[in-house]
């Protein structure tokens, strides 16, 4: 997975009942766009995730294309 400043994140409720996140982020840590990433998710609150396989990215422009 390989983000870059301003990639829209978005991560899926792990179990019943917990809500989608999402976020943009902000810094990616890792060689070449690798994780780990620094994400300021909507509600206000910032955290260093490592995204796993419940995570999406939208890049941008990719919604612009769509």
């Amino acid at each position: 997975m390989r983000a870059e400043v301003g990639s829209r994140i978005r991560i899926h409720g792990a179990r019943v009942g917990n809500s989608e996140r999402h976020g943009e982020v902000l810094e990616t840590r890792g060689e070449d766009g690798g994780p780990p990433y620094l994400v300021r998710f909507d509600d206000g609150a910032e955290s260093l995730i490592f995204p796993g396989p419940d995570c999406e990215l939208e890049h941008q422009g990719d919604a612009a294309e769509a």
